[in-house]
């Protein structure tokens, strides 16, 4: 066969495939837009909706969803009424189980406590303390200062310890909602989410004799660290600071050798003196 037309053939055969390609893909893509996609009514917030808010029908609508559902989302309004909110919700957004609380729990703080934890209430001082700046959802350190029960040595006076870290605030005051503009409130008591451990070591903490204070932290700082405490002695004198060290003075005892004495002998006209050492100048 001729060299020449074999390759004008093999030419036209790959022109004839690049072809077929870009008019298979033109066709397929009209076919797949011109295919009916099935949709699925789902309920969703009708409004922006607050935490430990309860579920109504005023609160709800229904939206069409294409595809696979998401794990969790209602398809009857019935299923969600009368539920609590454990986390904001925004208008148009499907509600989850996952954001709602137990059925029958109710709303309010106590929906938004998950199983196995507990909301523990801690007075602060809100002058020294950060109860102006804290807002639920925060997280905080919890410090305690005073005087050790039991302590002999008294010298290094008032000790501060962080007896928990990382810890998620609930809700400050009564007000289990963030500020519109982000902003606190000034508070004197704070709701922290603790298990039942820690909710025994804020109880033991919150006696007269102890002083409680939150130490804000990064949300997204969760490494926690150990911390020996620090006596109020260390701010002064450094680790190794106490009681002034007694100097015990050192008399010094001079000895004075006893002096001689003397006896002056009369013998006739004759007189003449004898001198004689005591006993403690002959030793």
């Amino acid at each position: 066969m001729n060299r020449r037309l074999l390759t004008i053939l093999l030419l036209a055969f790959v022109i004839a495939l690049v072809c077929a390609f870009v008019v298979y893909r033109e066709v397929g893509g009209r076919l797949n837009a011109a295919k009916p996609t099935t949709t699925v009514q789902v309920v969703a917030a009708a409004a922006d909706i607050k935490l430990g808010t309860i579920l109504d029908k005023t609160n709800l609508t229904t939206i069409e969803i294409a595809g696979t559902l998401p794990k969790g989302t209602f398809l009857k309004p019935a299923d969600v009424i009368g539920r609590g909110v454990i986390s904001d919700l925004y208008q148009g957004e499907p509600i989850m189980d996952g954001r709602l609380a137990a059925p029958g729990s109710g709303g309010g703080l106590a929906a938004a406590i998950p199983p196995g934890m507990r909301a523990c209430a801690v007075r602060v001082d809100d002058v020294v303390g950060v109860s102006g700046f804290v807002t639920p959802g925060m997280r905080v350190d919890v410090l305690i200062s005073g005087i050790p029960p039991g302590t002999q040595d008294l010298t290094k006076g008032t000790v501060a310890k962080t007896v928990l870290q990382n810890i998620r605030v609930l809700s400050a005051g009564t007000d289990i909602q963030k500020d519109a503009e982000g902003k606190a409130k000034q508070v004197q008591v704070v709701n922290l989410l603790v298990n039942p451990e820690q909710a025994e070591t804020l109880s033991l903490a919150g006696n007269q004799q102890v002083k409680i204070q939150l130490v804000l932290r990064n949300p997204l700082d969760t490494q926690t660290d150990q911390v020996p405490g620090t006596a109020m002695g260390t701010l002064f004198g450094g680790p190794d600071s106490g009681p002034p060290k007694t100097q015990t003075a050192t008399r010094t005892v001079k000895k004075v050798a006893p002096k001689a004495f003397s006896i002056e002998v009369i013998n006739g006209s004759k007189t003449s003196e004898e001198k004689f050492n005591t006993p403690e100048a002959k030793q």
